[in-house]
């Protein structure tokens, strides 16, 4: 029995991206989708039931995160963190590796884990393989995260090299430990930067094992547009065609159909709810900047063509006021907005493959969004 199941739907003629359905012990979500990130086991300002209401299937929490505040033992207690938080959908955890990573200045990787410090208080800490899965297997998540290496960019291929054979290792590792395959499905991770042979070797060690489901890491960590959609191109078909695809951390609109072309089937990102906080806006004619002083005696909403609960009852002008007054009604509204543009623009995206026209689909959206422009505002 496996926790994780992936059922293709249809491939697109156009462009050969796949439309899928993702079954899990809390339910299934079709594909390719869009996963809000509840970090610390909330998506921040929103509740369960608006993210059930604009469409959510499936939410990212961290590990790294949790097992700091409130702590593994304390989720398992409260029957682990479906439950803890009131979300009876989907549930994926990262392994806690981008963290130690990304906000640890002081940090030793060895073979058999990694030490570094607390960044909220300093303390001592060591993070490895098997203490990764067993803080997942204490949360409960349905999908968890295999513990890799986060290596910067640029890297040089000699030190990609030893971090994929030691991602390789840990992978082996993870399995190892995972105490609930039943109920958990767990996903690898091909790293390799931007050098084909290495995500080729990455790809081949990792597939071996056979997990239920793969991520592709180490993209959308500072490289040009155009790089990771040339490394996508070549990693993705050397995954299995018959489990899910995940690009970890990439959330612009651009990216997710051009991830999507080049067969992806999940993304998540903390773009949406980052920016919604500056009052920037994701919208059907691109991005908006809802302080800016033009927008004091607008009255019209965000985005004329959504639907959203933001869009329905509030005025640009009168969400202008409250972000620049800090009030929390007004980053709740923002950030609703973009979650439900980005998960109602994955519906699109997963209507034009039925349709076989995701190019065209493409080729409209960047035309209205500005993106085809020479110097495009990005996010």
């Amino acid at each position: 029995m496996t926790a994780i199941r992936y059922e293709l739907i249809k491939t697109c003629k156009q462009t050969g991206a796949r439309l899928g359905r993702v079954h899990t012990p809390h339910g299934s979500f079709e594909t390719p989708v869009f996963m809000p990130v509840g970090t610390l086991a909330t998506v921040k300002t929103m509740s369960p039931e608006e993210l059930v209401e604009m469409g959510a299937g499936i939410i990212l929490s961290n590990t790294y995160h949790l097992w700091l505040r409130p702590g593994q033992e304390i989720v398992e207690e409260a029957g682990g963190l479906h439950k803890f938080m009131n979300w009876d959908r989907a549930i994926l955890t990262d392994s806690g590796g981008f963290q130690v990573f990304s906000l640890s200045e002081f940090r030793k990787i060895e073979e058999e884990g990694v030490h570094f410090r607390n960044h909220l208080n300093g303390d001592k800490l060591f993070l490895s393989p098997e203490k990764a899965m067993d803080i997942q297997n204490s949360l409960g998540s349905d999908i968890m995260m295999a513990f890799d290496e986060c290596p910067p960019y640029p890297a040089s291929f000699e030190y990609m090299k030893k971090s994929v054979e030691r991602t390789s290792r840990w992978a082996e590792r993870c399995l190892q430990a995972h105490k609930r395959p039943n109920d958990q499905g767990l996903f690898g991770i091909i790293q390799g930067g931007e050098y084909e042979e290495l995500r080729k070797q990455s790809a081949r060690d990792l597939t071996s094992l056979d997990f239920p489901g793969y991520a592709v890491g180490g993209l959308s960590v500072g490289e040009p547009k155009d790089v990771m959609n040339r490394v996508l191109e070549f990693t993705t078909p050397l995954l299995p065609s018959d489990k899910p695809r995940y690009l970890m951390g990439v959330g612009s609109p651009d990216s997710l159909i051009d991830g999507s072309i080049r067969g992806i089937d999940m993304f998540d990102c903390v773009l949406p709810t980052r920016i919604a906080r500056n009052g920037t806006l994701m919208t059907s004619n691109g991005r908006l900047v809802v302080k800016n002083a033009k927008f004091a005696r607008d009255f019209g909403p965000i985005d004329e063509n959504c639907d959203c609960y933001t869009c329905r009852n509030y005025s640009r002008a009168y969400i202008r006021h409250l972000i620049r007054c800090d009030e929390t009604f007004g980053i709740r509204l923002t950030t609703y907005h973009n979650l439900y543009f980005l998960l109602k623009l994955m519906e699109q995206v997963r209507q034009a493959i039925r349709d076989d026209r995701l190019g065209d689909f493409r080729e409209e959206f960047f035309e209205r969004y500005g993106f085809n422009k020479p110097n495009a505002k990005n996010f």
